[in-house]
């Protein structure tokens, strides 16, 4: 049984670009300029926390996580990964996975504080360039997961 939310931005939309859709989760690719490679994944049933969900789920949940870390780590050569589950706006379980850089706009805040820096045209196209490489990595990656 699908558990959905009407209202929910993440029950009614896929939240960016679906790079792997599974029975229980997907992953996407979000349309962020600043950081390309930010992804997400996003549980399908409208639950609020990690521990809604059944042990074998929860397990299942931070496999995929880690899986997509990998990806993002080793596609987009961040110097660091940010990990986050807020669902302060939006209370549907997921989370982002995002490469940070040492020129990124927020480094070392957090990507929803205070700007640091002005962007960096020509890093940002060096990522954006990687995306395709991201794509097929991501697919290939999460092929097992059904």
């Amino acid at each position: 049984m699908t558990a959905l939310m009407q209202g929910c931005e993440l029950c009614e939309s896929p939240g960016g670009e679906v790079l792997h859709q599974a029975a229980q989760f997907r992953v996407v690719l979000v349309d962020d300029a600043l950081y390309p490679g930010f992804c997400r994944v996003i549980w399908h049933d409208h639950v609020k926390e990690v521990t809604d969900l059944i042990e074998l789920d929860r397990m299942l949940l931070m496999d995929v996580l880690w899986q997509v870390e990998h990806v993002v780590r080793e596609v987009m050569q961040p110097e660091k990964i940010n990990l986050a589950s807020f669902g302060n706006v939006v209370p549907h379980l997921h989370w982002h996975v995002i490469p940070r850089y040492t020129d990124d706009v927020h480094f070392p805040a957090p990507v929803w504080g205070q700007a640091q820096r002005a962007p960096q045209p020509a890093s940002l196209q060096v990522r954006r360039e990687r995306l395709g490489a991201l794509r097929a990595k991501m697919i290939q990656r999460l092929s097992a997961y059904a």
